[in-house]
């Protein structure tokens, strides 16, 4: 089905053909239109197009009004203060175009897709091989799996690219001490399931690097062996490389464990680590170092930036490859650059990395500039997102000032999440098995919006009193919304939802309807900003809407019309439609009963 233009695009054109019409002298002018609280538009243009033509803004209001020609889409167009147009629709007109996002048999909800959309590789969830996930990693994961849905939802080809930790000299320890103890890995995995499966390979894992790390620190010939495993590894030596491998198997079936309880999917193609780019590094140093973006200086291979200084006013650096022939970070997100680009053939590429690094990147970014990878057609952006916060505003940590391991931070949510769940469930007629799913759903689901709803770039606080709360801007609140818009259609008998474009609507049916009809709009703005918040912002402000709604306007009532109850059942039906696909896209469920 072909999209659904928004009221704010009809709107927006046709007083453009007005502005045009009335005032041919202006050339093409746009009237700048934006939501009001005096009406339901503003247009603010003919103030700049007074100045342009010398003339007074409110006389060329009028004419532009005139030059309107009459319609089902506007109601009132009223001349305000200097200039400005307020203009509120026709109620049929809303719930045409609402009956219009209704029908979409593909179930966009009329949302085009975009007809420009090119190939965005995404880089996020990037946990580190043979180490535990904590909070830190949270983020980028959340962030970065709604980006991949939010851009999909639009059109976008994407890629999803998991940089790991899977390369460096820790693996020289870790393998040497495998070499000397074969049976400190693995375990017995046969008819467990993925969470316990994950568990029981971090816990050997664990195991055996605080064993290889007391040895390493304790005797002097077992580090001078593991040093050796370092240069053997990188030689390539087949044996070192099977223990390598056999700690990457490892630690994903780790990951694999701990995604799933977010409720992400991860694919094994997805996973390219730092190891992925080996074989680049040293054409990447030879490139940069002919083309001159890199340069020697004191025996390593560096970019220099004018306006990356030390404190002592000298500048700082990007290392690409260390004095003693090391490869720096940056060789492999370079290497990184150029096969997305090349290989991948990406139009642009997303990094959903910690604030932190920001300075790193805008350096790799400046120099794969400078070196012809990155260009005005090929861009690159960092999605940088800020600390995870405990309570205290500090960084969050347990009692014992250790970093919080991710899965304890779902398994609480979750505890947290279900007991809320059994409070209603004898009301709801929910069995155990619903109370187990459900207390999942909105555990995890009051994780990623509490994360989602904030700026990425800012701090939060994780608080999960508050995360699981049914009162205020969190998941919880948006699924209880869903849920009994889902339990009011199930009462509902014999009415079905059908709108009724005839009918005049009341205040918080309009507000409710206007608000539906920007689903498309905001959902461009997310991902044009990569800003999933304003998406979670879109849907809180929905269901608030709909709360007013609820108490303005009884659904099924024997005191309403039959096409009155219709009409009220189509707009509830459709905020539930709207609220399901939006908190899709962010990558929450939405129970159907709660």
């Amino acid at each position: 089905m072909a999209s659904v233009p928004s009221l704010a695009s009809t709107l927006q054109q046709q007083l453009a053909d007005a502005l045009t019409a009335a005032l041919p002298d202006a050339g093409a002018a746009d009237p700048l239109l934006r939501r009001s609280d005096r009406a339901d538009f503003q247009a603010n243009g003919i103030l700049a197009l007074a100045k342009k033509l010398k003339g007074n803004p409110r006389e060329l209001a009028s004419q532009v009004t005139a030059a309107i020609p009459a319609g089902e889409l506007i109601k009132e167009i009223e001349v305000s203060g200097p200039g400005f147009l307020n203009v509120t629709l026709t109620d049929r007109a809303i719930l045409t175009t609402l009956a219009a996002r209704a029908a979409d048999a593909e179930g966009r909800l009329g949302v085009p897709t975009d007809a420009d959309a090119g190939t965005t590789v995404i880089d996020y969830a990037q946990p580190n091989v043979a180490k535990e996930m904590h909070v830190g990693h949270l983020r980028s994961a959340v962030i970065g799996d709604a980006m991949v849905r939010i851009l999909e939802f639009t059109g976008e080809s994407v890629v999803r690219r998991h940089h790991i930790g899977d390369w460096g000299t820790q693996f020289g320890m870790l393998i040497q001490y495998l070499v000397e103890h074969p049976d400190q890995l693995g375990h017995d995995t046969v008819g467990t399931d993925a969470e316990s499966a994950g568990e029981a390979a971090m816990s050997s894992l664990n195991r055996l690097y605080k064993a290889s790390r007391a040895l390493f620190d304790s005797d002097e010939e077992f580090k001078a062996r593991a040093r050796d495993r370092v240069v053997a590894l990188q030689a390539g030596d087949p044996e070192t490389l099977a223990m390598w491998q056999r700690f990457v198997d490892e630690s994903k079936v780790y990951f694999y464990s701990v995604f799933d309880k977010l409720d992400m999917e991860i694919s094994d193609p997805d996973i390219v680590g730092e190891s992925g780019y080996n074989d680049m590094l040293e054409e990447t140093c030879r490139i940069l170092e002919e083309t001159g973006v890199a340069v020697r200086s004191e025996g390593a291979l560096c970019v220099f930036f004018e306006d990356v200084k030390g404190p002592d006013g000298n500048q700082v650096p990007l290392i690409v490859k260390k004095t003693n022939g090391g490869y720096g970070y940056a060789a492999t997100d370079l290497s990184a650059i150029r096969d997305r680009v090349q290989n991948l053939k990406a139009n642009t590429l997303l990094y959903v990395v910690d604030a932190r690094q920001s300075l790193h990147f805008k350096m790799v970014f400046e120099t794969a500039r400078r070196a012809g990878w990155l260009s005005e057609d090929v861009t690159a952006h960092q999605l940088a997102f800020g600390t995870v916060l405990g309570k205290d505003g500090k960084p969050f940590k347990t009692r014992e000032g250790v970093t919080v391991r991710l899965e304890d931070l779902l398994d609480e949510a979750v505890s947290r999440a279900t007991a809320v769940v059994r409070e209603k469930a004898e009301k709801v007629g929910l069995s155990e098995e619903e109370i187990v799913e459900n207390g999942r759903y909105v555990g995890v689901g009051a994780v990623k919006y509490a994360d989602l709803s904030t700026s990425a770039v800012r701090d939060y606080k994780f608080d999960l009193d508050q995360m699981v709360s049914l009162n205020g801007d969190t998941s919880v609140y948006l699924q209880y919304a869903y849920a009994r818009i889902r339990s009011i259609l199930r009462k509902a008998g014999d009415a079905k939802p059908v709108a009724h474009p005839e009918l005049e609507l009341a205040p918080a049916e309009r507000a409710l309807g206007l608000h539906l009809d920007r689903f498309g709009e905001t959902l461009d703005e997310a991902a044009a900003g990569y800003e999933p918040h304003k998406l979670a912002a879109y849907l809180y402000q929905l269901a608030s809407h709909l709360t007013t709604f609820y108490d303005q306007c009884q659904v099924l009532s024997d005191d309403n019309a039959p096409e009155v109850v219709e009409n009220r059942l189509f707009l509830v039906e459709l905020t539930a439609r709207t609220l399901h696909t939006g908190m899709e896209l962010l990558g929450i469920r939405t129970p159907e009963r709660l």
